[in-house]
């Protein structure tokens, strides 16, 4: 079966200030990568509008309806320090949702091996009440709980290997037993979370601290064993990956050196993991990655190594 490409230009309509790192560049040099031969075989569909009902399995209805009622007519409106929402970003952001529901239902029903959600905003610094980070809804906690509702999912893993910690998704299954969150990333660095000793009330989430200047070795030391043996041990229904990619060395938001070998051996891994456990289902959701070439190469080879094992 083959891999499946989820996008929609409504990610292009999220406008941020002049300077800002999480812009809609991101996505049109992505859009330029998949359209080269290499990627000839992958499917393409477009990211529908996520369901409210979905949403609200994750982020409260008055959450969500506040943050519909912020989207302004006009302009940039500032969430907190970091994050802004203008007129397209509401949208953008109910479409990278949709894109990852979407995704994990055309993976759950064979009709595809596995998926990439190449959306923005981001989504993993977004907790249950609190857009930061970039971030305004958490889609790979929403993609999450639909898999569970709908396919009576037992476990799902969730790998999180950008350079932040996801602190919006391990809060939100901090004592979910069903869900375990695992995390490669830098420390210290925004937003201050994922010290080893956060484990979460049921012992189902797994951090792996990196420090600056860490590289690929200190990467697959860590993900060989603190983060994949757990996932594995875990014996997921599902595997869902935060795939932030400013880990690499020419990102300017971080100081660890991954390199694009490094994506593409920890996508392999998780791979292997998914065949044994789950039938290969995995579903990727685009998370950061903000220098533009590093973006492009470490995205075109996890998605590489997605459509070819």
């Amino acid at each position: 079966m083959s891999t499946l490409l989820v996008t929609h230009p409504a990610g292009l309509n999220h406008l941020t200030p002049p300077g800002h790192p999480e812009r809609a560049d991101r996505l049109r040099v992505l859009d330029r990568i998949f359209e080269q031969e290499r990627f000839s075989l992958l499917v393409r569909d477009s990211a529908p509008r996520g369901a409210r009902d979905d949403i609200i399995r994750v982020h409260p209805a008055d959450f969500f309806d506040a943050m519909g009622g912020a989207s302004p007519a006009e302009g940039l409106v500032r969430i907190d320090s970091d994050t802004v929402m203008s007129p397209g970003s509401w949208e953008a952001a109910l479409r990278a949702v949709g894109g990852a529901c979407f995704a994990v239902d055309e993976v759950m029903d064979r009709k595809v091996a596995n998926a990439f959600v190449a959306m923005r905003p981001p989504g993993h610094h977004c907790e249950t009440r609190k857009p930061m980070g970039f971030c305004l809804l958490n889609q790979v906690a929403v993609a999450a709980r639909h898999a569970q509702a709908r396919y009576g999912l037992e476990r799902v893993a969730i790998v999180d290997f950008d350079v932040h910690h996801g602190n919006g998704t391990q809060q939100i299954f901090w004592d979910d037993p069903s869900v375990m969150y695992a995390s490669t990333h830098e420390m210290p660095l925004f937003p201050g979370t994922g010290e080893l000793s956060e484990t979460g009330s049921a012992n189902t989430i797994v951090n792996a601290p990196l420090r600056a200047g860490d590289d690929g070795t200190h990467f697959k030391e860590a993900m060989e064993t603190r983060v994949l043996p757990r996932v594995e041990a875990f014996h997921p229904d599902l595997i869902l990956v935060s795939a932030g990619f400013d880990a690499h060395l020419r990102d300017p938001m971080a100081a660890l050196r991954l390199l694009d070998p490094d994506f593409a051996w920890i996508t392999r891994r998780l791979i292997d993991i998914a065949d044994r456990s789950c039938a290969g289902r995995i579903v990727s959701i685009l998370e950061g990655g903000y220098d533009l070439e590093a973006l492009a190469s470490a995205a075109a080879a996890h998605v590489k190594a997605l459509i070819h094992g």
